[in-house]
């Protein structure tokens, strides 16, 4: 395995080369639970399980930390407006969080911190911080003074002028520039001790605590959304340098969810909660669209966008069924080198798709032509990749023997019935049979398409009542 994945803070394709042979430390910023979960949320959860899984395909001995912000500003404001408990607002969205990451079927994570669980490790580092000459405290809070530390802005690219934290000024801050660790005590809000009184934590102090707490001074791989780049990746590389830890050495990112072009998100008003979106299509093939494009790429979505996602997954589950019909058991079989070179080339898993579908082609060819042990070799190799992104139709998981998947293994076989009928009646010029085939299944709502490889089938919205 020669893993090679575009690192942000190098801004190159770097070969994966873990600090412990055999052994791979991740760390994933996860949620800030202030709301529902959308789509957009929980992508990265989807973008780097694929990450996760790829490395337990090849015997690696998986760290995997997902965190939960469940003290910050928004939390605390949306639980004022709500006049709910702020402890009870973040509980009750980090339930929907994980609701959504396992119907999503993302592996859980070795270990889920809660930042209010690390408040120690945090004063800790505060005082690291503050022994080192990189951070001070005045009038109950503490700050990193940003210009101690030379390197800052090389992940993100900012120059130090440029510098604008999006935070309020604070009572004591030297510079304009530098970012809260630690905030003074304020009416009405949760506060902890600390050597420099009562407060509570910034968000940026929170994730580099944990990360060293749970994955050691240094680590292999820190993921996150583009969005997190800067400030808070950058501020967190300053900390836990600035401690003296040697901190992540990869830096991965994905892209957005994006509607119209822009980012999702609640401030936008553009939001499609994971529920909603479940009403529309199954979990597995909501996971399927989301992990779809590449990781670092933007993904616009669109009702068609998605449903055409549902269809070609559907397309590939079908011929699994297909097989399991006709041959029984299918075990998992081997990727193919096609695909382990996709997934080596950072992660391109649009690449991995297109193999995929090519196998299920060559396997649909099989199973026409009665080669019953090809067309099972062709399923288990399916099955292989993809359980690698997640989205096996027989893993447990997802499969029921009375859920829709068979169904529509069952359906794939009258359509194809149907479609061989209308080839040899356009083989013999009988346009009349033909046409009136492809009218009856798209009345019923199959969608036809004529490719190079022969017609293929999808589900589409039946359109009774239309003239024939």
């Amino acid at each position: 395995m020669t893993l090679r994945l575009f690192d942000t803070d190098t801004r190159t394709v770097r070969d994966f080369a873990p600090l412990v042979p055999g052994r791979a430390s991740v760390y994933l910023c996860g949620a800030t639970v202030q709301g529902q979960p959308h789509i957009g949320h929980v992508r990265s959860g989807v973008a780097f399980d694929v990450l996760r899984r790829w490395l337990l395909a090849h015997d690696f001995d998986v760290w995997f930390i997902r965190n939960v912000t469940d003290i910050e500003d928004k939390i605390l404001t949306k639980a004022a407006e709500a006049d709910r408990p702020w402890w009870e607002w973040a509980a009750t969205h980090e339930r929907a969080f994980d609701r959504a990451y396992e119907q999503l079927g993302v592996l859980p994570p070795s270990a889920e911190p809660r930042a209010t669980g690390h408040i120690t490790q945090m004063v800790e580092m505060m005082q690291r911080l503050i022994d080192r000459g990189h951070a001070y405290a005045s009038a109950g809070n503490v700050y990193f003074d940003v210009v101690s530390y030379p390197d800052y802005g090389k992940l993100s690219g900012h120059r130090l002028d440029d510098v604008h934290q999006g935070e309020s000024a604070g009572e004591g801050k030297r510079d304009p520039r530098d970012f809260t660790l630690w905030k003074a005590a304020k009416p009405g809000e949760p506060t902890w001790p600390s050597p420099w009184g009562p407060g509570r934590p910034g968000w940026h102090l929170e994730c580099s605590a944990m990360a060293g707490f749970y994955l050691g001074a240094e680590f292999d791989i820190h993921c996150g959304g583009m969005d997190l780049v800067f400030p808070h990746h950058e501020n967190e590389i300053a900390q836990s340098k600035g401690a003296g830890d040697g901190f992540a050495r990869y830096w991965l990112h994905n892209g957005w969810v994006t509607m119209g072009g822009e980012k999702m998100s609640k401030s936008l008003g553009n939001v499609l909660s994971v529920p909603n979106v479940l009403e529309q299509v199954r979990a597995v093939e909501l996971r399927f669209y989301l992990g779809s494009a590449h990781y670092r790429s933007m993904l616009e979505y669109s009702d068609k966008a998605l449903h055409d996602a549902a269809q070609s997954y559907q397309r590939i589950e079908a011929f699994v069924n297909r097989v399991m019909d006709r041959a029984g058991e299918i075990p998992v079989g081997k990727w193919t080198d096609a695909f382990a070179a996709a997934l080596d080339d950072d992660l391109a898993v649009p690449k991995a798709l297109a193999e995929i579908h090519r196998v299920v082609h060559e396997g649909n060819k099989a199973l026409e032509a009665g080669a019953i042990d090809s067309a099972r070799d062709s399923a288990g190799q399916v099955r292989a990749m993809l359980a690698v992104l997640g989205v096996d139709p027989l893993d447990p998981h997802w499969y029921a023997p009375s859920d829709s998947s068979a169904a529509l293994g069952a359906l794939d076989v009258l359509v194809r019935a149907e479609l061989d009928r209308r080839q040899e009646a356009r083989a013999t010029k009988d346009w009349a049979t033909a046409d009136a085939v492809r009218d009856r299944l798209q009345s019923a709502g199959i969608e036809v398409t004529d490719t190079a490889n022969g017609p293929e089938w999808a589900l589409g919205a039946p359109q009774s009542g239309k003239a024939q």
